[in-house]
């Protein structure tokens, strides 16, 4: 049942960080799509790693960062306020390219000229 519980709490905690960060007036974070990919809270609950990507770049993810580990007090007391948890974890955050990776994989697929095999027919 832990393991249940913990996996609820974390897609709780993502929720409200990803709410929390889309509420925030910062131009850091307001200049490119920020979104929250996952996260990894500790087994006590007292830390939370947070990864977030950009859609414009890693670069804009690291600068969404510096702006989001300074305002990690504000989104903790936002979680605090909307949950109800034994303990509210200290956020960590950490950027990453997975937004920008999947769309290159993805012009990639689309680039591909593959022939619709669904039209033969064997006899």
């Amino acid at each position: 049942m832990a393991g249940y519980r913990s996996s609820r709490n974390a897609e709780d905690i993502k929720r409200e960080i990803a709410a929390a960060v889309s509420n925030m007036k910062d131009p850091r974070i307001r200049d490119g799509l920020i979104s929250v990919v996952r996260i990894e809270i500790s087994r006590d609950n007292s830390f939370c790693k947070v990864y977030v990507s950009a859609m414009n770049g890693i670069e804009t993810a690291k600068t969404a960062v510096k702006a989001l580990n300074g305002a990690a007090g504000y989104i903790r007391k936002e979680i605090s306020s909307h949950l109800t948890l034994r303990i509210t974890p200290a956020l960590q955050f950490y950027a990453t390219d997975s937004i920008e990776y999947s769309a290159k994989i993805s012009t990639i697929i689309n680039s591909l000229d593959i022939k619709d095999d669904d039209n033969d027919e064997v006899e």
